[in-house]
């Protein structure tokens, strides 16, 4: 055991709360802690570690089990800090996938593999085994491969085989993955390979099947600690329970109003039924929060008070002052809740230069929320990321449309004129477009100036040749109409058709896949007609435009730790900020329609409950500020819809907040005309009482 244990850090417990410290003092046996947004609860868990520690309990003997390697990492740091380095590392600190890795690395022999060989295969890897399995059984692209792997995982993490999972009648996807699934794990065998699903589901059957084995295991690992219990699996309940075994020495740390996984395969009844799965079990609650201001808590408890899941009965308390006011802004429509938001961000840090913008977050339930945010703060020059999806000018079809108008509008541009030269696919292959850059470098010529000579290229195939003459027929004819000020997004509309984008996307992503990617194209042309609605479409304007969109240099050396966040309520969990707007709260976004549309299969009570608890999670993101926003109207399939505010909204009650209407943009402008409208009503009402001062007659 190691010498570093501060006797001081590990027997003081003067600063926890009751809860914390009945916690941190339980020793034998299995105990849930149930532990409320920003209740401390990765304090507990490292002053438990070392309150064993220090009683004597060797650390290769305990293992704390995370998520991410993120939560890993930093849950190591804490426990070194309070026992010491050496003690830190003799301890196992990892998550699922990691130990399954260990495992079943050491019990080479008992899986039946040679000097420990096998392989694991990450995402990209299994996505191209399943492109070839939908080859060799003539099924060709007409499937979207995530949407089958993701099947297969939630059948793998169920426990079900190839031969016992039952696909749900009519739908497509199922069957496809049914047919695919019995192939992709021979495949996978037969090339010794485990996708990260196999890393646990195979450490659970090989415990299951070895009694050796399992008890080699559970002699190891005498005390277990699993955090984010809630958003365990069957497949990690079950490899918990094999561990704990007849030590039961368990101790679990989550919060069943933070399960926000069910669509990923996490089973909140692993939580709700903790007791039963291990009898006897302790059960602490962790309330004080620590995190939020009373106003934000006032909310988040009223969000859950309307609950009819099963739920423990949890309230969060405040440990700090009120602090302002929760707000509610409803807006016009997306343009005007995104500029909105930009108005309120520079006036929030002008009012409080310690408030910086890493301290900021937007928060939305869908990606494609993002998109007005996004542009309206990268033209109001304010730096931010994405977390938890794709930034938008970086997703492949808006990148080829937008390298298409930068050929057209630079033909010098060689990145641009490489990236789509064969896209959509012309006969240019890659020994082609070397053929092409040899003939340029040679001659001291650009990359587009020797398509414009592709015939005269001896080397070049007749195919290559006419995908060059197309090509450049496609970029000339988009200049000359930029060269005559055509509007952009008329230009960019003509492009699309002239190269078949659609038809490309349609065949190369089905079904939902495809019109994700369609709308991404319509939000690119949508973006280039307000631009134009602003101003005129010369070559200069359009070619700053587009520059100001794509300045990834520029935010790719921006200090992180100085970005407003933007973020899935869902990529938000786990993180905090001093300001948070949470956006589209409406129904059809929060709850999301997937879980109230009766013609949906899989929609259920449970589903809007899970939605409910997705906009807890959000709430409770925020420390000091939160703004809750919403829109009257929004276009859907290009049609403008009215919206209505969301159910989770509505049962708040309305003196917890303060609401304002936005239906005209923010800004210096607007914000004068109001205070000047605001003085005017002012005079006009003390009129009307009498207490009007008489304005004094100017002498002649």
């Amino acid at each position: 055991m190691s010498s570093h244990v501060s006797s001081k850090e590990a027997q003081d417990f003067s600063d926890l709360n009751p809860s914390q410290r009945e916690a941190v003092m339980h020793g034998e046996g299995p105990m849930l802690v149930l532990a409320g947004a920003g209740s401390g609860k990765t304090r507990v868990v490292t002053r438990r570690i070392a309150r064993l520690i220090a009683a004597g309990v060797a650390p290769s003997s305990m293992m704390a089990v995370t998520f991410t390697n993120k939560a890993a990492a930093e849950m190591r740091e804490r426990i070194a800090h309070l026992v010491g380095p050496r003690s830190a590392k003799e301890m196992r600190v990892m998550t699922f996938h990691s130990f399954g890795l260990e495992l079943l690395g050491s019990e080479a022999r008992a899986l039946g593999l040679r000097d420990g060989g096998f392989t694991v295969y990450d995402q990209a890897d299994c996505s191209a085994t399943i492109r070839e399995i939908l080859r060799s059984i003539d099924a060709g692209k007409r499937f979207d491969i995530a949407a089958i792997l993701a099947r297969i995982s939630l059948a793998k993490n169920a426990f079900e085989t190839a031969e016992s999972w039952v696909p749900r009648p009519h739908d497509e996807y199922d069957e496809i993955a049914r047919e695919v699934f019995p192939r992709y794990q021979a495949a996978l065998r037969s090339f010794h390979a485990f996708d990260f699903d196999d890393l646990v589901t195979e450490t659970v059957s090989l415990l299951r099947r070895r009694e050796d084995v399992r008890t080699r295991w559970q002699r190891k690992i005498r005390y277990l600690m699993v955090d984010e219990y809630q958003d365990t699996n069957a497949a990690q309940l079950e490899l918990v329970r094999l561990i704990a075994g007849s030590w039961r020495n368990v101790v679990v740390v989550g919060d069943d109003d933070q399960s926000i996984y069910a669509w990923r395969g996490a089973d909140i009844t692993n939580i709700l039924n903790f007791s039963e799965h291990f009898q006897g079990a302790r059960v602490v609650k962790l309330e004080e929060n620590y995190r939020s201001s009373a106003s934000v808590l006032a909310i988040a408890n009223a969000v859950l008070s309307s609950s009819r899941g099963k739920r423990f009965g949890k309230v969060l308390k405040p440990t700090r002052p009120e602090g302002a006011r929760v707000e509610v802004a409803v807006c016009l429509d997306p343009e005007i809740e995104a500029s909105f938001l930009v108005d309120e961000i520079q006036r929030a840090t002008t009012a409080d230069p310690t408030l910086t913008h890493d301290e900021i977050a937007v928060l939305y339930r869908s990606n494609s929320q993002a998109e007005p945010v996004e542009q309206a703060l990268k033209e109001a020059g304010i730096p931010h990321r994405i977390i938890g999806g794709q930034k938008f000018y970086e997703r492949k079809e808006v990148k080829d449309l937008l390298a298409y108008l930068r050929a057209a509008l630079a033909p010098e541009d060689e990145i641009s004129v490489r990236r789509v030269l064969n896209y959509p696919a012309r006969g240019i292959g890659e020994a082609s477009l070397q053929k092409l850059s040899s003939y340029a470098v040679a001659r001291d010529l650009t990359l587009w100036q020797a398509v414009e000579r592709a015939i005269d290229i001896d080397a070049l195939g007749g195919a290559a040749v006419e995908g060059c003459r197309q090509f450049e027929q496609v970029v000339t004819v988009t200049r000359q109409m930029l060269e005559r000020n055509t509007p952009s997004h008329q230009v960019a509309e003509e492009l699309t058709r002239r190269i078949g984008l659609k038809e490309d996307l349609m065949a190369a992503s089905p079904g939902e896949a495809f019109a994700r990617r369609w709308r991404n194209v319509e939000s690119l042309i949508n973006l280039l007609k307000r631009r134009d609605e602003r101003g005129p479409s010369d070559l200069q304007a359009v070619n700053d435009y587009l520059r100001m969109l794509t300045l990834q240099l520029s935010e790719e050396e921006e200090d992180a730790r100085r970005v407003v966040t933007l973020c899935t309520m869902h990529g938000a969990k786990g993180l905090e900020w001093r300001l948070v707007f949470v956006i589209g709260v409406e129904e059809g976004y929060l709850p999301h329609t997937r879980t109230t549309d009766p013609k949906a299969t899989a929609a259920s009570d449970q589903d809007i409950e899970e939605e409910r608890r997705l906009f807890y999670v959000a709430v409770t993101r925020a420390r000091e500020k939160l703004w809750l926003t919403r829109c009257k109207h929004r276009s859907s399939r290009g049609k403008p819809m009215n919206r209505t505010p969301s159910r989770f909204l509505l049962d708040i009650p309305a003196e917890l907040y303060d609401q304002r209407e936005v239906s005209i943009r923010p800004g210096p402008d607007y914000q004068r005309m109001a205070q000047g409208a605001a003085s005017v009503l002012k005079a006009l009402d003390a009129l009307k009482d009498g207490t009007a001062r008489p304005v004094p007659r100017r002498r002649p």
